[in-house]
């Protein structure tokens, strides 16, 4: 089987529940595969575009291959360490490190990103004007740590339904002070 390409947005605001479910109904709607391997039904969501044109992407199935669970992948970027496989999908600790270093080159800047991402941890819809106001000069570009992390929590609220979902991943964000 090909893998079945779709566009779509989800809104981030509501309840924990209702953007994972949003996100769960929208899964529902896929057929079954016919067995694994090639015969496995394949998705891929496209849910964000970046600043570049590149989009973020959830891939189904991922890797374990448990119910809803998904990658969050990012077009044309590998989060891969030098001389390793490359790797299209962010781990949560690459988005720690790169918060770490930009709370590093500037505070200030750093504390109404930390602000942004909080918005979208509480279940809130970012404007593409709110994350164009921040720049830093080191590491990832600044929508595409916004957009990705919007995902990786639905994520985890979905991997993780009953247990601390988002919280895991809110773990890796520096505090602001």
């Amino acid at each position: 089987m090909s893998v079945n390409e779709i566009c779509c947005t989800f809104s981030n605001k509501g309840t924990r529940n209702e953007v994972r479910m949003r996100v769960v109904n929208k899964f529902s709607q896929e057929n079954p595969g016919l067995g694994s391997g090639e015969d496995a039904s394949k998705y891929k969501y496209f849910v964000e575009t970046l600043e570049t044109g590149d989009r973020v992407y959830l891939q189904r199935p991922a890797n374990l291959h448990n119910g809803f669970d998904f990658l969050v992948c990012v077009e044309n970027m590998d989060y891969s360490e030098p001389g390793k496989r490359k790797r299209n999908f962010p781990k949560h600790t690459d988005f720690g490190k790169d918060l770490q270093i930009k709370k590093d080159e500037n505070p200030e800047m750093y504390k109404k990103l930390y602000d942004l991402l909080h918005k979208v941890f509480s279940c809130e819809d970012v404007s593409d004007n709110e994350i164009e106001a921040l720049t830093f000069k080191k590491g990832y570009p600044v929508d595409q740590i916004v957009k990705t992390m919007k995902w990786l929590f639905i994520e985890q609220d979905i991997r993780y339904w009953n247990y601390s979902g988002r919280n895991m991943t809110w773990g890796v964000v520096p505090p602001k002070e």
